[in-house]
């Protein structure tokens, strides 16, 4: 069984300029961690979120203190682990994000948003064990905060996910409270897994942290729980070429055939009891 988000029903009105840009920084920095081979080390352990230093329980050799330890809730959501780690992420806020922006609509304040969301996910984790001296990195804690705020302000709205079962594909309209509900729910049930390396605390500290902030971010206008705007569990069948648009596979009504003036005057003429 495969299950693969590709993106949202919700219209937007602007461009989500924010989003491409932080989308366009952690590809940055990746790749720049990649290029570092044995440094990355370094980068991880100076720049990533350790929580004893952060509540200076402890401290970092000289030669790990790039940064002040306050700064590192800032830095460490551009930074990641693996390509895995950075291509969930973006995915997830490649089609969430837009619409958070749009909602919100100045660029100010949907960063303050973003990073509000990602420093009360780094706090979450770091005050669950606070004597840890592991770092934690990634954008999920600010890109959970998103999926919060999408989840109050689009509930009903569609996600477009790729379904697959063996070779058989079909794109299926889930609504955004079982996709998002489905994965905070994950969260919770993780949270026994000490050795995972994955921040489920993280995830939900930046999850509750957008639900609790969006009411006060988005434009005045921009009403809470908004209707969905397509046929929820609408199936569609995967052509190659709608395959080869990756997270841009359309789930609209086929067009109808196109029909000679005689079908359609046989159309036209219906019978009585039909």
């Amino acid at each position: 069984m495969f299950f693969f988000p590709l993106r949202d029903d919700n219209p937007t009105s602007r461009t989500p300029w924010v989003s491409w840009v932080i989308i366009a920084l952690c590809c940055f920095v990746f790749l720049v961690q990649l290029s570092q081979g044995s440094y990355n080390e370094v980068l991880i352990q100076g720049l990533g979120v350790t929580p004893a230093v952060l509540f200076g329980q402890n401290y970092l050799p000289f030669e790990y203190q790039l940064v002040p330890s306050w700064a590192t809730v800032l830095t460490s959501m551009f930074l990641h682990g693996g390509i895995m780690h950075l291509l969930g992420n973006m995915l997830y806020l490649w089609i969430f994000g837009d619409n958070i922006e749009d909602c919100v609509g100045s660029k100010f304040r949907y960063i303050s948003l973003y990073v509000c969301c990602g420093i009360a996910a780094a706090f979450a984790q770091s005050l669950v064990d606070p004597n840890s001296m592991i770092p934690m990195i990634g954008a999920s804690g600010a890109i959970a905060g998103m999926l919060g705020a999408y989840l109050i302000l689009h509930p009903r709205a569609n996600i477009i996910c790729l379904v697959g079962f063996f070779v058989f594909f079909r794109t299926v309209n889930v609504p955004a409270f079982l996709v998002l509900g489905g994965w905070i729910g994950l969260q919770f049930l993780n949270l026994g897994q000490v050795d995972s390396g994955v921040a489920y605390v993280a995830h939900i500290g930046g999850f509750v942290a957008g639900v609790i902030l969006i009411p006060f971010f988005k434009q005045a206008h921009v009403p809470l729980f908004d209707k969905s705007h397509s046929r929820a569990f609408k199936i569609d069948r995967v052509q190659s070429k709608d395959l080869a648009k990756g997270l841009h596979v359309p789930s609209m009504p086929r067009k109808p055939k196109e029909t000679s003036s005689t079908d359609d005057k046989k159309k036209r003429i219906r019978h009585p009891w039909a």
